[in-house]
């Protein structure tokens, strides 16, 4: 119950505490009996059933922990920097796809809490947002928001024997019990606020529709089935038609204008007067000043752009057909950027400011400005804003390749195997010396690559190693060669030792190995065979040595993707920011929508700025560095120290899922281009 007079953030915290025993009984029960009603959840019963007895408990103490770091003021899904995976001097968070399959079990439960206690949720946050003398609700103001629970219920299920995908399942069958739950609470919570006098704050604070709700307005109009398709984005000559359309309307009423009010009038220019198109370009950059979205130091340096943009107009009719001219994509590059950062005073924001002064004085000096001056432009901008993030992410970047390379290790030790497979078939090495080398050697090798590089030169000494070994055991039967061989092998058993010790091979393969080497080289130093010759056994018909296009064919047929079956089920109902059509790449069996999620994916370029789902919170951050591979991707949030390495296969589910997309979804010009159509629509 919360005190009736000077509630505090300990007070309602405090209430939802007394709350959560309760509750976590209720759920393991609406667990229980989801689970039994349904044929299609049978298969979780297994699991569910070995740590049923424990998951309210753990359930509860999770929830007792997150709230009892909320009641000391602190976010209580604040990340804890100090668990992260140790990459040296710096907190680096990996998504790989149990990670992301496990954010979007969280975001399903957070949208079916949203969807059952939105009224009540709102209420919440507006009350602890006053309490904090913000004027405006912030998305983490809220300790009791839907994420919270939603983190419980997760750690939770992670004690349940069952596999990422079964866990995933689990949290779905779980959302609904746990919305319907909560919302008494949320209502009981919100009832007892009211009784201290304090409805005002519940009601009128912040009570400006949220950019969170507008957003999911717009994902459900994108994503529910039943929704009719979104309007085509109107173009330059849509909207020029229809400004000259009434444009030529005003002229024909011109005359039945009184003459003594006519110096009154502000007209602006139509057809066949002043230069062409210069209306619409007046008209489009007032909606592009206009624009809330735009950075304010960003709007006054575009503002002194305007007269460059003008006087090429007059030169480059092309200017207000395509919307692909170099003009248009800086404006779009420059906002698109500017929109990553969080603040106006933003020390890197006002770095980019101070660049593109630079960049765009000649341009302001030029008397005709042309399109490949704006074109440079823009080439300079790109380059300026991908060395930046680079250099947010250049900190991460060795650990990075590390990791990258160390997720290709076993395709890399199949590869070699299939190499070193075609080579000793046409040696004479003898059995365990075939066995170290498609074995032991491969990890020595292997491990040479992930820690170096691919072509570093160590991991091609460890190569090169294998045609000396090869070598050393091949019939020497001139004295000459002996002797030399003699001398070289000191250095190939130093190197050999040095390659065991890399993968710590036990001791006993390791001697069993040098013993048998021994052997063989005593045979050959005395002109010997280096195995002893045995009867030949029937041999097998030889496989023909795969061709180069072979050997990559069938890397690319390793790397396909093998996804979870459950990733495009059902699509999330994200509720902020959900501006990608999922069912474009939802459907996995789909061929057009794999086609468009790897497209998707291949125009994630450094510099980039996205707003993702990770770790039960939505994220702005940009993209600082890109794998050659392309299978690992570094975003840096707007804070620098926030760093998540995301594999491939994960950001392919971010994406089907909707739990991502580019922070600028519609460009600039884009936007100027719908709100003056907009408004001619009014005015019509």
């Amino acid at each position: 119950m919360v005190p009736s007079s000077h509630p505090s953030l300990a007070n309602i915290i405090d209430a939802a505490l007394a709350h959560v025993p309760a509750l976590s009984h209720a759920l393991y029960n609406g667990i229980q009996d989801e689970l039994k009603s349904r044929l299609e959840h049978h298969q979780l019963l297994a699991g569910w059933s070995k740590r049923r007895a424990q998951f309210a408990n753990d359930l509860e103490a999770s929830l007792n922990q997150l709230l009892a770091s909320a009641r000391t003021g602190r976010d209580p899904l604040q990340r804890d920097r100090s668990a992260a995976p140790d990459f040296g001097d710096l907190s680096l968070s990996l998504v790989d796809e149990n990670q992301a399959l496990k954010d979007v079990a969280i975001a399903h439960v957070i949208t079916a809490i949203e969807d059952q206690a939105r009224a009540e949720l709102h209420q919440l946050g507006n009350f602890f947002a006053a309490l904090r003398g913000i004027a405006r609700p912030l998305k983490n103001d809220n300790p009791l928001r839907a994420a919270v629970f939603a983190q419980a219920l997760s750690r939770a299920v992670e004690g349940v024997d069952l596999d990422p995908e079964g866990r995933y399942a689990l949290m779905r069958v779980a959302a609904h019990p746990l919305a319907l739950k909560l919302q008494p609470i949320y209502t009981e919570l919100c009832a007892e606020l009211r009784q201290a006098q304090l409805g005002g704050l519940l009601t009128s604070h912040g009570s400006a529709l949220k950019e969170s709700d507008l957003r999911l307005r717009q994902f459900k109009t994108l994503t529910e089935p039943s929704s009719p398709p979104p309007t085509p984005a109107a173009t330059l000559d849509q909207v020029a038609m229809k400004l000259d359309l009434m444009n030529t309307r005003a002229a024909a009423l011109a005359p039945a204008t009184s003459p003594a009010a006519a110096p009154t009038v502000t007209m602006r220019l139509g057809p066949g007067t002043g230069a062409p198109g210069s209306d619409l370009l007046s008209r489009l950059y007032d909606q592009i000043l206009a624009d809330d979205r735009l950075q304010p130091p960003l709007k006054v340096l575009m503002g002194r752009l305007q007269v460059a943009i003008v006087r090429l107009s007059r030169e480059d009719a092309t200017l207000l057909r395509r919307q692909e001219h170099p003009t248009w994509l800086l404006l779009n590059r420059i906002a698109a950027h500017g929109a990553g950062f969080a603040r106006p005073d933003d020390a890197e924001l006002r770095s980019f400011l101070s660049f593109l002064e630079k960049a765009i004085q000649p341009l302001l000096d030029a008397a005709h400005p042309s399109a490949l001056q704006f074109q440079q432009a823009l080439v300079q901008v790109d380059a300026h804003i991908r060395a930046g993030a680079e250099a947010r992410g250049q900190r991460s970047a060795v650990a990075l390749e590390r990791l990258d390379r160390e997720q290709q290790r076993q395709e890399w030790k199949r590869m070699l195997r299939d190499q070193l497979q075609h080579q000793l078939d046409d040696a004479h090495a003898g059995k365990l010396m075939r066995r170290f080398l498609l074995g032991p050697w491969v990890e020595v090798i292997a491990q040479a690559m992930v820690h170096h590089g691919r072509d570093a030169a160590q991991a091609q000494a460890t190569v090169e190693l294998v045609d000396a070994l090869l070598h050393s055991v091949q019939p020497h039967p001139d004295e000459a060669d002996r002797q030399r061989l003699r001398t070289q092998l000191p250095q190939l058993i130093r190197a050999l030792d040095q390659g065991m010790d890399s993968i710590a091979l036990p001791q006993i393969q390791r001697q069993a190995f040098m013993d048998e080497l021994m052997r063989q080289h005593g045979r050959v130093l005395r002109g010997l065979p280096a195995v002893e010759d045995t009867a030949p056994p029937a041999s097998s018909p030889r496989r023909p040595a795969l061709t180069p296009e072979e050997v990559l064919q069938q890397l690319l047929d390793e790397r396909e993707s093998q996804l979870p079956s459950r990733w495009a089920h059902e699509r999330v109902d994200r509720g902020q920011l959900p501006t990608v059509p999922v069912a474009l790449y939802s459907d996995e069996h789909s061929p057009h929508a794999q086609a468009a999620l790897q497209d998707w994916i291949a125009g994630v370029q450094i510099g980039g700025w996205y707003h993702l789902f990770l770790q039960s919170e939505w994220i702005t951050a940009q993209v600082a560095w890109i794998s050659d591979s392309r299978q690992l991707f570094l975003f840096v949030g707007q804070v620098p120290d926030e760093r998540h390495s995301i594999t491939r296969g994960a950001l392919e589910q971010l994406v089907a899922n909707g739990l991502i997309t580019q922070l600028e979804d519609e460009p600039l010009l884009q936007r100027a281009i719908g709100t003056l159509m907009q408004d001619l629509d009014r005015a019509s």
